[in-house]
């Protein structure tokens, strides 16, 4: 298999697919019982077997782990990287302190020092600590001189992550010294806070490359349905993040994700049931 599309943030050369790690840490946005399943059934073995496979394709970088990971992550990032002897770009999203404190600005230098040594490469305040420093009446994010010069002195490219429209328009406007953007994308409008064709025009106005989450509806789109979208919708310099629950989801996702980028037909063995008899082609 020829290795996936890339694009760049900054300096960094990157896949457009992106594995999330939703699925693997317990965040299924369904139900209780499903999470508990995820994390019930996810191990640092099978973290390892997933991510060997988008190694193997050329897919290097993963979103959304950070040092303290449960189910053994962050052992199984190494375990990965040693197997298939290429090492993964990490895109990171801690929570800060948004206090606003001397106290609070300790802290954060420390998270950021924590994931500095975890070897993190692009750094983006999650959208939990984003959104709350939003002003829209003035059109500005807070406490941003603060947090990106110190994310940058660490050796590590600062983003925003964010599950609001606004935030890559504001920081646009502002200038803000950052590589790249996360914005919620698919063509259902799950978590989406307006409608699908304002975000992408927004995503199509930016300066900046944008990481697209979502792309499934966490489940909710057929991985062909909500990968063509996203693919077909977005810039050649934007990436998709999606998020597999095992080792063969992760191979049909790389291979839908190639087909539908080469205009063909995807190689991957459907699933069968008696309804699907008077379809098939006969031998």
């Amino acid at each position: 298999m020829a290795e996936f599309p890339r694009t760049q943030i900054e300096s960094l050369s990157v896949p457009r697919l992106i594995p999330g790690t939703n699925w693997w840490l317990g965040f299924s946005h369904t139900t209780r019982a499903r999470s508990k399943l995820i994390m019930e059934m996810q191990t640092r073995e099978r973290l390892a077997d997933i991510l060997t496979v988008f190694l193997e394709a050329g897919i290097d970088a993963l979103y959304g782990s950070h040092p303290a990971a449960p189910n053994g992550l962050p052992e199984a990032i190494k375990d990965a990287e040693d197997r298939a002897g290429r090492r993964i770009t990490k895109i990171c999203i801690p929570t800060f302190d948004t206090s606003d404190t001397s106290e609070a600005r300790d802290k954060n230098l420390r998270v950021m020092d924590d994931f500095a040594e975890f070897g993190c490469d692009v750094l983006m305040p999650h959208g939990g600590t984003t959104d709350v420093l939003v002003d829209r009446r003035s059109r500005t994010i807070r406490q941003m001189e603060f947090l990106i010069p110190e994310i940058r002195a660490r050796g590590m490219i600062p983003g925003l992550s964010t599950h609001m429209p606004e935030v890559p328009v504001y920081a646009d406007e502002m200038g803000l010294d950052v590589g790249t953007y996360i914005q919620i994308y698919n063509a259902r409008g799950f978590l989406m806070q307006i409608e699908v064709d304002w975000v992408q025009r927004m995503i199509w106005g930016r300066k900046k490359p944008v990481i697209t989450i979502k792309p499934l509806a966490a489940g909710r789109l057929h991985p062909l349905v909500g990968l063509a979208f996203s693919f077909a919708t977005l810039r050649e310099i934007d990436m998709v993040c999606a998020g597999t629950l095992t080792a063969d989801e992760a191979r049909e996702t790389i291979e839908i994700a190639s087909s539908i980028l080469e205009h063909r037909a995807p190689r991957v063995d459907l699933q069968e049931t008696r309804s699907k008899a008077s379809v098939k082609d006969k031998a």
